[in-house]
């Protein structure tokens, strides 16, 4: 208990004085990141430039091609003469790029390609567009880049921006509104820009596609006065959250008319993964109480019926029996979100293993079957997708621990080497080949590069407080924003470590060592609750099997059942 209490002191030293251990004063940490950071310049200015020479105003890069998609609508399937008149696509890429330009502080060009969209933007064409990926992208970067443009810090022209990107917004977000007009409230998947929903319109939709709705809408809504944004992402949410399962469960895929599940097998992958990100990012962005209580039980959930060691398997939200064995690559965006809610070990845990299949192939597999330790048939693809860099960053950001500073620059090297091309950067068709793909997702510029940048160079975040959308588009924590927020504001989840000089917030899961323990907070002591704890199925601890049995709140480790039948820590570490 003596050495546990150390560990538990030396890592409250770390949160209040992280210089104090951090690796990265050394002057050759220094260095390093900063040569990986002119790397990752390097990487987006190539990226960006092809994209602006090759397929401005269209929607995204064809780079080995050196020509365009209209990707984000299903116009992006027709023949350049079957387009609408007068078509351009929506500029998705310079759009999701805004915000990565202030970032590499690039304010020159943001200025320019913030003039040329509110001159030459309109979203007044017959388009059907997802609502989700819309969402994300266009509202988000657009929401993001008028916050940032309207920062007095930014150094733009004075005078020279007035409001042209909110204005677009507002008028994006109107446009989605009928998608919400269904007897359930739950937004349909398909909207047309022009005439809204289409005659005869599927009415199936994911988890994520209506319910990661909420920090865009919600920050239009707050922008502009006007609550009907906000009020039908909310609405949605609330409907979504009520067709959970008794394990607090959801599935994948749902009817948005009937309200009834199509899929019942879901984890944290594919289809259901910003649900989960969104609950707790719209807590500490609006301060609802509620978020935290949502996110909280579906995180239990998570943790019982999904984890399996480091990996997260997918399972029957009716029954919480494992049904599909595999890592997708977009799971790998749920150590970053651990780290936020400060369940360190845990999200350095399953990174590990996200890296050694990174290392085992050169880059992320889409889908990798764990159970045969093989790669899916059909889904040996990687796109880009910024899921690692992102988690890496976090960790980064939490830990300073130098490792994770190797992890980037082996992603940097790995683009380098198989992605980059002379018409910019190329999705992998075939891990095992290493073939080329002729496609340039947005999100490359928008998160990709923007994650790794910030893990080697963090300045845009000094004296900040940002959360970052699941597009990667920051959106500034203010209180005004913040239904109800007292000088000071404890979650249920939350403990205050004090000095005489200082207060931070740490959660009691980043103070995992220990996590039980009661910690002198300054006046008196306070039981720190382990958000990590999932209770045994029976108060008395009894157990016919190990499902019965939840997670310790002191360790953090699975509960197993015994031969006498009771649930506890049988099994060695």
């Amino acid at each position: 208990m003596l050495a546990c209490r150390f560990r538990t002191w030396v890592l409250l030293l770390l949160v209040i004085f992280p210089s104090l251990f951090d690796p990265s004063f050394s002057h050759f940490d220094s260095a390093k990141k900063k040569q990986m950071r002119e790397k990752v310049r390097k990487m987006f200015y190539h990226a960006y430039e092809n994209y602006m020479t090759h397929a401005f105003p269209h929607d995204e890069l064809k780079p080995l091609s050196r020509s365009f998609t209209d990707s984000l609508s299903e116009l992006g399937n027709l023949k350049l003469e079957h387009l609408p008149q007068n078509y351009n696509g929506t500029a998705l890429t310079l759009i999701e790029s805004l915000s990565s330009l202030v970032i590499l502080g690039n304010y020159t060009e943001f200025e320019r390609a913030v003039l040329w969209l509110s001159e030459n933007l309109t979203f007044d064409v017959d388009a059907r567009v997802n609502l989700f990926e819309c969402n994300i992208r266009v509202l988000g970067g657009l929401v993001s880049a008028h916050i940032l443009a309207t920062d007095s810090t930014n150094r733009l022209v004075q005078g020279s921006y007035k409001n042209q990107l909110l204005v677009l917004a507002e008028d994006l977000g109107r446009r989605f509104l009928p998608a919400f007009d269904t007897p359930t409230g739950l937004p349909y998947a398909w909207i047309n820009l022009k005439y809204g929903v289409m005659k005869n319109e599927t009415t199936e939709t994911s988890t994520s596609g209506c319910g990661s709705l909420i920090l865009e809408m919600g920050a239009l809504s707050r922008l502009t006065g006007d609550p009907r944004y906000e009020s039908a992402a909310l609405r949605a949410l609330r409907k979504l959250w009520s067709m959970r399962s008794s394990l607090n469960l959801l599935g994948t895929t749902l009817d948005v008319e009937t309200g009834e599940w199509i899929e019942h097998s879901s984890g944290i992958g594919a289809g259901v993964d910003s649900f989960y990100e969104y609950l707790f990012k719209a807590h500490i962005l609006f301060g609802k109480e509620d978020f935290w209580r949502m996110f909280h039980s579906a995180y239990l959930a998570v943790q019982k019926y999904f984890r399996h060691g480091p990996w997260y398997h997918e399972a029957d939200m009716r029954t919480g029996k494992a049904t599909y064995w595999q890592l997708t690559s977009l799971q790998a965006f749920w150590p970053g979100l651990q780290v936020l809610v400060g369940d360190i070990a845990a999200a350095n845990s399953s990174h590990r293993e996200f890296v050694h299949v990174w290392k085992k192939f050169g880059v992320l597999p889409e889908r990798y079957l764990l159970d045969h330790q093989m790669l899916h048939p059909t889904e040996k693809y990687y796109p880009l997708r910024p899921e690692l860099a992102e988690s890496t960053f976090y960790l980064y950001q939490a830990t300073k621990d130098p490792w994770y500073i190797e992890v980037g620059e082996t992603i940097v090297n790995s683009l380098n080497s198989y992605t980059k091309v002379e018409g910019g950067f190329a999705s992998i068709r075939d891990v095992t080949t290493m073939q080329t793909e002729d496609h340039m997702h947005s999100f490359f510029l928008a998160e990709t590069c923007k994650y790794l940048y910030l893990l080697f160079d963090d300045s845009f975040l000094v004296d900040r407080n940002y959360i970052f959308t699941t597009e990667g588009h920051p959106l500034p924590v203010l209180s005004a924003w913040h239904e109800r927020l007292p000088e000071i504001y404890i979650p249920s989840n939350w403990t205050y470590v004090k000095n005489e000089r200082q207060t931070k917030r740490s959660s009691a899961m980043s103070l995992q060592v220990c996590p039980a323990l009661s910690l002198n907070a300054g006046h008196g002591e306070q039981q720190v609750e382990s958000a990590c704890h999932v209770p045994d199925d029976q108060s008395d601890h009894k157990c016919f099997s190990d499902e019965e049995c939840g997670v310790d709140s002191t360790s953090c480790r699975r509960r197993s059942c015994s031969m006498a039948g009771y649930c506890g820590l049988w099994l060695v570490a």
